[in-house]
């Protein structure tokens, strides 16, 4: 699948480029979410923020699993003049990102990780679904929207970030860019794609908040298991959307961790 991305060319002619940056969003996310660090990094490199099967400006398809998102990072790869890759992938795109590095072994130069370890999770979405799914006809405004969604996501934070995804046609009818029928039934998207017997030597750092609903005690040790150069480091206070919510510090540990690896 031939995914949509925004390009943020390498910055710092000072510096030689460390490699090229390749971002991936999670569940609902798209490019759009990730400008801020998608120009921070290009101080290191050039950056290519993409949008995922069935979201931002990417191709839809009834098919959704972290496998065919590894498959389409694959032939992205190949299909842009990528060299030495360095990935980043939040939640969704964290899991993509570490299937496939440990499907891939000696692609990637270096592995950043937000958020997410490497097991199964439920599809706890039936709420952001339900206020994504009644009829847009008759809105002439994002307020009115957005008092609708606001019945089943009460989380203003939340729906402004599925509202990222939200535009207006020409005709003046409001549409979601995201496949939402389509993520509806995908809910086995995060079943355990991990059930193998493989280990990356991929120098990793996982970047985690200290109060994410996302990460359990026992996922250090699955960290470790699968990744054997790995670094973990905890936003205190912070949940999942870390890049967002505790910016300064996130890009602190990012500069941090690529000047000396």
């Amino acid at each position: 699948m031939k995914l949509n991305y925004k390009l943020y060319p390498f910055q710092n002619q000072e510096k030689k480029s460390i490699g090229d940056f390749i971002i991936l969003h999670g569940l609902f996310g798209s490019s759009k979410n990730w400008v801020t660090v998608g120009k921070f990094l290009s101080e290191f490199g050039n950056v290519y923020v993409v949008d995922q099967r069935n979201h931002g400006d990417s191709p839809h398809n009834n098919e959704h699993s972290i496998q065919l998102m590894a498959d389409d990072l694959d032939e992205f790869i190949k299909s842009h003049p990528i060299e030495t890759p360095i990935l980043l992938g939040h939640s969704m795109g964290g899991l993509v990102a570490m299937y496939f590095d440990l499907t891939h072994p000696g692609v990637l130069k270096k592995l950043i990780i937000q958020d997410i370890a490497p097991r199964a999770y439920p599809f706890a979405y039936d709420n952001e679904i339900k206020s994504m799914s009644f009829p847009l006809n008759g809105f002439s405004s994002r307020t009115e929207i957005d008092l609708e969604m606001a019945k089943f996501v009460p989380d203003t934070f939340i729906r402004q970030f599925l509202q990222m995804s939200l535009e207006r046609r020409e005709d003046g009818v409001y549409q979601w860019k995201l496949n939402v029928d389509g993520l509806n039934h995908a809910r086995r998207v995060f079943d355990d794609a991990f059930g193998f017997d493989k280990k990356s030597e991929t120098k990793t750092l996982f970047l985690l908040g200290g109060k994410s609903e996302f990460i359990k005690p026992s996922d250090l040790s699955l960290m470790d298991h699968f990744f054997q150069q790995n670094e973990k480091r905890t936003i205190a206070g912070g949940g999942h959307y870390i890049h967002f919510t505790h910016q300064k510090e996130y890009l602190e540990m990012l500069k941090d961790w690529l000047e000396r690896n």
